[in-house]
């Protein structure tokens, strides 16, 4: 045999023993030595040259390939990303009627609701109660989609259908997106995760707590001036929870004492700080911090507090009034409708005490700090100093045939500026709520709650000898009726 084709022979019997990977049969070596060179066995199969798969969506093994490959499906796979998701909800109906109202300069007695001199009742948590055209309302429509398609990544979408579209004061069935966002779990325990999306600020413990849980029918003005509009804002978060504590804040959820929910032992984020889905309006970002902590007593009692703060700069939306009742029409300057676009400082920082409902129950909030607020001649918006919160006392009777009955009283103060309503309006507000949430089946609840006014108006008025933002005085009956799916 010539000495080039044996040593041809002998370079294909490498190639063989490369390509193969691994020790040869017995006689694979005199196999090849014997084998025409055109018979060697093939490399192993690969992707063709133009193949349409990457390194990333070729392995079996990458962990963030199950979104690509529930939609691709293959036969005897597991089950699609979107087989994962789930979809649940509430709507609460309304009905409310201010039974009197009038400003608070002017004794009781002589003014009426439908005075022209007086002020009518305004609640920044319930638009339909003006004191004037009252009934029926929907004050929420959720509809919501979450789950967690993998290990690594739950997504959550909710929407409310009960929304007043901008520039109108009369629809109020217009939809929004309430959250979109999506948690990044780093481990598989979940005890690490970020939040990226529109979701909700964690300030506040009766902010992040669903108002589907809510006992009384409305945030505190206190707290929720904070973050609003809806408690929400465009941003990333970080939270940690250790697996117990998950344990604990699903279980004060599912259990019926009205938890808040998993927002983490320790969370840290960065958001807009315009509030709800608005874009920023300048080029300086709110950083928010909490920490909390639920434990049980060896009577089984549940107790959490809670250390929270944010700090940011917020541009105010301004609106044409006549400062004090007098003069010309005229935007208050400090306003991005009078051309400023810096935004004013924004900063608070509050603790909360919760003892939860088991049967008595007791909740407390209290935030201090500075941010925009109308000045006293209401010709600026500049930063002002704010503090407020409430106290509320409630008793859970849970009953054998009649449901749960749950009894409250709460207290509530605020003296400072409301930086999501346009001029930013400032003053004193003071209220309290009576009332009592009757849950006689799973799916449906009702609330009677009766308050006392005390409170600033935020509608701003541009007509001449009226002053806009008085304080009113006034007392309103509503009742809500919620149903859950």
């Amino acid at each position: 045999m010539p000495t080039a084709t044996r040593l041809a022979r002998v370079a294909a019997a490498l190639c063989v023993l490369a390509l193969g990977g691994g020790e040869q049969p017995p006689g694979a070596a005199e196999m090849a030595e014997s084998a025409p060179f055109a018979t060697a066995p093939p490399p192993v199969p690969g992707p063709p040259p133009n193949a349409l798969a990457d390194s990333v969506h070729r392995s079996d093994e990458y962990g963030l390939k199950s979104l690509f490959d529930s939609i691709h499906q293959r036969s005897g796979t597991a089950s699609k990303w979107y087989e994962r998701l789930n979809v649940r909800g509430y709507t609460q109906f309304r009905f409310g009627r201010t039974l009197y109202s009038g400003p608070d300069d002017v004794p009781t007695g002589q003014f009426a609701a439908t005075d022209p001199t007086g002020v009518p009742v305004n609640i920044l948590g319930d638009r339909a109660l003006t004191g004037q055209a009252e009934g029926f309302s929907v004050r929420r429509g959720r509809f919501i989609l979450f789950g967690d398609v993998t290990e690594h990544l739950g997504l959550y979408a909710q929407i409310d259908v009960a929304n007043t579209p901008p520039g109108s004061s009369t629809t109020t069935t217009f939809g929004q997106m309430r959250d979109l966002y999506a948690d990044v779990y780093v481990d598989t325990a979940k005890e690490h995760r970020f939040r990226a999306g529109l979701s909700k600020v964690p300030f506040g413990w009766e902010n992040m707590q669903s108002s589907q849980n809510r006992v009384p029918l409305d945030r505190t003005d206190a707290i929720n001036s904070g973050v609003s509009p809806n408690e929400r804002d465009l941003g990333v978060f970080y939270y940690y929870t250790p697996e117990d504590k998950q344990k604990l804040f699903r279980d004060l959820v599912d259990g019926g004492l009205k938890g808040s929910g998993n927002y983490g032992i320790l969370g840290l984020g960065v958001y807009t700080g315009q509030g709800g889905s608005q874009l920023e309006q300048n080029r300086n970002l709110h950083l928010v911090a909490r920490v909390t902590w639920p434990w049980q007593l060896p009577s089984g009692q549940v107790v959490e507090a809670s250390v929270q703060g944010y700090t940011g700069e917020t541009v105010v939306a301004g609106s044409p009034i006549r400062p004090l009742g007098r003069g010309a029409s005229r935007t208050p300057t400090g306003t991005q409708s009078a051309g400023d676009r810096r935004g004013l400082r924004d900063q608070r920082v509050a603790g909360t005490f919760v003892w939860y409902p088991q049967p008595f129950g007791f909740q407390a909030e209290w935030n201090y700090g500075e941010g925009p607020g109308l000045n006293d001649a209401q010709t600026a918006v500049i930063v002002r100093p704010l503090n407020g919160g409430y106290v509320m006392g409630t008793y859970k009777f849970d009953t054998q045939r009649c449901g749960i009955v749950t009894p409250y009283c709460r207290f509530q103060y605020y003296d400072g500026g409301y930086k999501s309503v346009v001029n930013a309006p400032f003053g004193t507000s003071r209220q309290w709520d009576l009332g009592v949430e009757w849950h006689f089946l799973r799916e449906m609840e009702l609330v009677v709650e009766y308050n006392f006014l005390d409170s600033v108006s935020l509608v701003a008025i541009d007509r001449a000898s009226t002053r806009s933002f008085r304080n009113f005085t006034g007392g309103a009956l509503r009742v809500q009726f919620q149903v859950n799916y």
